[in-house]
């Protein structure tokens, strides 16, 4: 799944802007990349994970409405596999930087179970879409390199442009915020008047977290939910 699920398509006819976006807790900028110090403090000495316990570290419906600020948000979709829409995108390299629960890009990271789930407002033209993803791995050393690899991979692919589907959508990929346990970036659809999507990262233990936040006005809501979804975690 990924957020060309909630593209919104406008007939006005508009420039590709380098979008620079300045999200609360950025606090210094080197070679473009941002430093997140307000999020992304992950708990420390939390035991490993097992499959039993992933379904809790979802966010609730009604956990995602308050974060996004939605009421009418249902559960659309939930998998517990990975997908892969490789053959989707302009430039595959960014497929993690604009997909989520891709296989090709868990692949050689020996994970071995995930969650993923979306939701939205039931009608078409619908003012959030939300998606969570729980992935696990046998321990907290191939969580951590899967979480130091995607932010390589993000960095090198800020500021492109990315194409999807037959140049039905074309989304532009703002700077990288990163911080020990939490990377961020924006997206904006191009020709959506304002369509975006906030990507958030983390990790915890033998866990990393994904989660997408868009909508007409989105900020740190993807952070958010990464952060709340680290937090259920670690609850005993």
């Amino acid at each position: 799944m990924n957020p060309v699920l909630a593209a919104r398509r406008s007939g006005v006819v508009c420039t590709l802007l380098a979008v620079s976006v300045v999200l609360s807790g950025c606090v210094s900028t080197v070679q473009g990349t941002a430093t997140r110090q307000s999020q992304g403090a992950s708990p420390r000495d939390v035991p490993p994970l097992d499959e039993a316990k992933l379904d809790r570290v979802l966010l609730t419906i009604g956990e995602l409405n308050g974060i996004v600020g939605s009421t009418q948000m249902e559960v659309t979709s939930e998998l517990d596999e990975m997908t892969d829409h490789s053959a989707d995108v302009s430039d595959p390299d960014c497929l993690g930087a604009v997909y989520g629960a891709e296989e090709p890009v868990y692949a050689g990271t020996d994970w071995t179970a995930v969650r993923d789930q979306v939701a939205r407002e039931p009608d078409d033209d619908n003012d959030h879409w939300v998606e969570q993803t729980a992935v696990l791995y046998p321990a907290a050393e191939n969580a951590r390199r899967f979480f130091d690899d995607s932010t390589a991979i993000w960095q090198d692919c800020a500021n492109n442009a990315v194409g999807v589907g037959e140049g039905d959508y074309l989304w532009e990929l703002d700077d990288v915020e990163v911080s020990d346990t939490m990377i961020t970036q924006m997206t904006t659809q191009e020709g959506a008047a304002g369509w975006a999507c906030q990507h958030a990262l983390s990790l915890v233990s033998n866990l990393t977290v994904e989660a997408w936040a868009c909508g007409y006005s989105i900020t740190d809501e993807a952070a958010e939910i990464a952060d709340a979804m680290i937090e259920n975690a670690a609850a005993k």
